[in-house]
């Protein structure tokens, strides 16, 4: 049974950093298209970054040069760096999965789904 849990999120000021991570269980992890979204209240959810399984990856506009999308294959787990963060960054953050996909931020190709992880930049 494939399993993500998110961590590392937070509350921080605008400026500043965070580093979230997903840890995956149940699945050949390396095989995987590996994604962040991230939902704010009222708005739809959306992409942010994501990884596939032979290196390739998307950033959402608003982030790039900002955010960081990485994976380790031996420790089963993705990462997002976050740093120079807005408050418009804040929102739930999602960690998501889906076998044997090219590089996407459309969240309706994704599969399996972590329960979350909220950040809140404040100023």
């Amino acid at each position: 049974q494939v399993q993500l849990v998110e961590s590392g999120g937070g509350a921080v000021q605008t400026g500043g950093s965070l580093r979230l991570s997903c840890a995956a269980s149940g699945y050949s992890y390396s095989t995987y298209l590996m994604g962040w979204f991230r939902q704010a209240p009222g708005k739809e959810r959306e992409g942010v970054a994501s990884l596939d399984a032979y290196g390739s990856v998307v950033y959402k506009d608003s982030v790039k040069g900002r955010f960081t999308i990485s994976r380790d294959n031996y420790e089963n787990t993705l990462y997002l760096q976050m740093n120079s963060l807005k408050q418009e960054d804040t929102a739930m953050y999602y960690c998501a999965a889906v076998r044997w996909f090219s590089a996407t931020l459309d969240p309706a190709q994704f599969v399996y789904w972590g329960q979350g992880t909220q950040v809140t930049v404040s100023s």
